[in-house]
């Protein structure tokens, strides 16, 4: 009898998971915990955001009387200091109305002067019973409104003076040029845009939520992060805060009276100025920061 040998299955034992001891567990535990309490401590002790953006001050240059354009001195992007000049309307016209209008004043001057010298004899005359008392206030009154008349050329002279002034423009403060609108030639009227100076002068516009005003206050330290400088914090402390939310003061304020009321948490502008030079970087009007205001 011949006896048939089954071949043998060989089954590997079952892999056995390593579990972590408890130890192991404590520890991770106690991290994890450890970092919840240092972040809690930190936002306990800071409030920050990132609806905050560069603001500086931005004049607009426009003209004061209408012209043709004679000379541009400045170009785009150019830096100016205070008083440089901008722009020069052709001057001829307000120089002839000025020589014009000092004519006038010298020649009313003259004939107040002799209406004076005239009113004070008819006074001698009178006080001697030699002129009629109608002769006597007449000279007076004339004399009376030729000096009227007198003054009055004389202050359409000085306007005359003023719009001669206003053919050159020169800048307020020192900035850079914006916006340039003028070439020669060119005709303007009076209250035409011609360019527009941004201030060396910048500061942070920083939108917090309502929530986070609890503990701020002015004098509080602040570090700033510009997102065109990554890596470098500047330092600087809250100046101001708004008396009003920025909703408050849009073109169109929400009207909540009219029953559509949905509660939304508002923002109230902050202004964070620096507290180090930051000339030599290029802060511009709208720049992306994130600060963070240290409460304590």
């Amino acid at each position: 009898m011949t006896e048939n040998t089954a071949g043998t299955n060989t089954v590997s034992p079952k892999t056995r998971v390593k579990k972590p001891h408890w130890s192991v567990l404590v520890a991770a535990g106690a991290i994890m915990l450890a970092a919840a309490a240092a972040y809690l401590h930190y936002a306990e002790a800071h409030e920050s955001t990132d609806d905050a953006s560069i603001e500086t001050h931005v004049i607009p240059i426009s003209a004061k009387v209408s012209g043709q354009i004679q000379t541009v001195s400045v170009k785009d992007n150019q830096h100016v200091e205070k008083g440089a000049a901008l722009i020069e309307i052709d001057p001829r016209d307000y120089q002839v109305k000025l020589d014009q209008a000092r004519a006038e004043f010298s020649a009313g001057r003259a004939e107040a002067q002799r209406a004076v010298s005239d009113a004070e004899r008819a006074r001698q005359l009178f006080d001697r019973d030699d002129l009629s008392r109608q002769a006597y206030e007449k000279a007076v009154a004339d004399a009376e409104v030729l000096k009227a008349r007198a003054l009055l050329a004389e202050k359409k002279a000085a306007a005359a003076e003023l719009d001669l002034s206003y053919t050159r423009i020169t800048t307020p403060e020192a900035g850079k040029v914006t916006r340039k609108n003028a070439e020669i030639r060119s005709y303007v009227q009076v209250g035409q845009p011609l360019l527009a100076i941004v201030t060396d002068e910048v500061w942070v516009l920083a939108n917090f939520k309502e929530t986070q005003l609890t503990r701020m206050r002015p004098g509080q330290n602040v570090t700033i992060k510009v997102d065109a400088f990554p890596g470098r914090t500047l330092n600087g402390h809250i100046d101001s805060i708004q008396s009003g939310t920025g909703a408050r003061f849009s073109l169109l304020p929400a009207e909540n009276a009219t029953g559509n009321f949905v509660k939304v948490v508002q923002r109230v502008p902050v202004k964070i100025v620096f507290d180090e030079p930051v000339a030599d970087l290029m802060l511009v009007a709208g720049m992306s920061v994130e600060p963070t205001v240290h409460l304590k």
